[in-house]
């Protein structure tokens, strides 16, 4: 019988993409690599823990689910978490950015000062630039200032940034262009805090790390791992938590954030997509229908 590993999900590393394992064990992965994995027969998925400790009571949690905790371990991480607002006192410092998806879809946001870009590739910003350095409630007002004064929102779904990966402007001058006029417009604000040094438009671009370029439009997104299924194609490009996997239906991308928990063996190369799959219709993330 094969042996299965537990997933953690997709990280980045200065060398790209890798999926992590129970145990410390990282694979990489690699434009052209075969992707190829199944889920055992009779497999459940169980709460990934929070804060890096195992869930007590190692529960059992819905396979469409991004977040991959139970009810308790979710609750946990939220409460030590930057991104949902509950930490007032972080004495480190942070970065605020502008980060551009695709036409249109540009966010603010802010990671520790320490994480470096880590925070950009794990949300598969194309481009970003810095805006500034300072404190946390600094940064945290920053933020807001330019939601209010700017409308520049702080998340952009996932469903908007897959449905454009495959039709993005072709130079990184373009692609920078969203982001430098936001950051000229941020820059003449009145109101900015004190204590956050400001830092200049030096726009940064992922599309290479990502390997965007040519890549074909998806045909549709697995939603959800289950039992006896699997995976297998070739990787043609992976941003933020997502693979996009060239099967013989077409380009179909696969949030590995859906793949956390679950305990998978490797499967033969010449073996099919018989995962659930929503069908893209349109340019409109949010109109598809079952494939499978």
């Amino acid at each position: 019988m094969a042996q299965a590993w537990r997933c953690k999900g997709l990280r980045w590393s200065a060398s790209g993409p890798e999926l992590a394992w129970d145990g410390g064990r990282r694979s990489a992965l690699t434009w052209g690599k075969r992707v190829a994995f199944g889920v055992a027969e009779g497999g459940v998925r169980r709460c990934v823990g929070a804060r890096g400790h195992a869930c007590p009571v190692r529960a059992v949690v819905p396979g469409r689910s991004t977040g991959a905790r139970c009810e308790e371990c979710a609750r946990l991480d939220r409460a030590h978490s930057v991104a949902a607002d509950t930490i007032a006192d972080d004495p480190r410092p942070y970065h605020v950015y502008l980060a551009w998806f695709g036409p249109g879809m540009t966010k603010v946001g802010i990671t520790a000062l320490e994480r470096g870009s880590a925070r950009l590739l794990e949300q598969g910003a194309v481009c970003f630039s810095w805006l500034g350095v300072g404190p946390l409630m600094a940064a945290r007002r920053t933020e807001e200032l330019l939601r209010a004064a700017l409308r520049v929102p702080d998340r952009i779904p996932y469903g908007d940034k897959r449905a454009v990966r495959s039709a993005l402007p072709a130079s990184a001058v373009e692609r920078a262009a969203e982001v430098a006029d936001l950051h000229a417009r941020a820059a003449a604000l009145p109101g900015w805090p004190e204590s956050l040094d400001r830092e200049p438009c030096q726009p940064v671009d992922h599309a290479g790390v990502f390997g965007l370029a040519d890549l074909p439009a998806a045909v549709g997104e697995v939603s959800g791992l289950v039992a006896g299924g699997a995976v297998s194609g070739r990787l043609v490009a992976a941003a933020g938590p997502d693979l996009h996997v060239e099967t013989g239906g077409g380009v179909v991308v696969v949030d590995t954030r859906l793949m956390a928990g679950w305990e998978l063996v490797p499967v033969s190369e010449d073996s099919e997509l018989t995962l659930p799959v929503r069908e893209f219709r349109s340019q409109d993330a949010g109109v598809q229908d079952e494939l499978f």
